[in-house]
């Protein structure tokens, strides 16, 4: 999958972030807050992550991340080449790298949707994506709104802001990444509310298909 990679230093040297990498996948697809930190046993990638609700065996609370490489050969090649351009920034003095993709093809990408319902919110659904068979993103929401269902990419709260970590950047691909989610959405409703209404019916009903008895009395006439 074709990427390019832009890379911005951060002059802080109180924290391990050395500096923070923006991908874009075939010129359709951002993904921002991929970090380069400075570790003991040397400079290494961190994904974009989110805080849950889980707690480790040293009560510490548990991070998840928002979007991955999901290959051994992917993540290998993709962390290899932020890397590679950190070299080239601590080398040049430079406070901005960049490496441009060749032939920057649109991704194919995959959807799979959890339709869900929770009290007091108006998310219905969590989807999940595979671009080209190599990269996740999770935490995309299907969102009940005035106007209807729409998409809601995973953010972080800037400020009194809030910004998308990663999401669609041309007009076309957006509308089919939109497209995608909502219609996947739907037959997942769909079967869904197929699979419990066969439920029930297997609940009425005995091993020879007669509908099971209530021990109610039966009002013959």
């Amino acid at each position: 999958m074709e990427y390019s990679i832009q890379l911005n230093a951060v002059n802080n040297p109180e924290k391990s972030v050395r500096a923070f990498a923006t991908l874009v996948f075939g010129d359709s697809f951002k993904v921002t807050n991929v970090a380069v930190l400075e570790g003991s046993k040397g400079n290494f990638v961190s994904m974009p992550s989110f805080r849950t609700k889980e707690r480790d065996e040293h009560n510490n609370p548990v991070y998840k991340d928002v979007c991955n490489p999901i290959t051994k050969e992917f993540r290998e090649e993709l962390y290899s080449d932020i890397l590679k351009l950190y070299e080239e920034m601590e080398q040049t003095g430079k406070a901005e790298v960049k490496m441009e993709a060749e032939e920057p093809d649109e991704p194919e990408f995959t959807v799979r949707v959890t339709p869900f319902e929770r009290e007091g919110s108006n998310m219905v659904g969590l989807a999940s994506i595979v671009l080209n068979d190599s990269f996740a993103v999770g935490n995309v929401s299907v969102v009940e709104g005035k106007n209807g269902m729409f998409v809601a990419m995973p953010s972080y709260k800037a400020g009194n802001r809030y910004r998308d970590v990663c999401f669609p950047i041309t007009k076309e691909f957006r509308e089919k990444f939109n497209d995608a989610v909502l219609d996947t959405y739907q037959q997942a409703k769909e079967q869904a509310m197929q699979e419990g209404q066969e439920r029930a019916s297997q609940q009425m009903t005995d091993d020879r298909g007669f509908m099971k008895a209530s021990g109610e009395p039966l009002p013959f006439r």
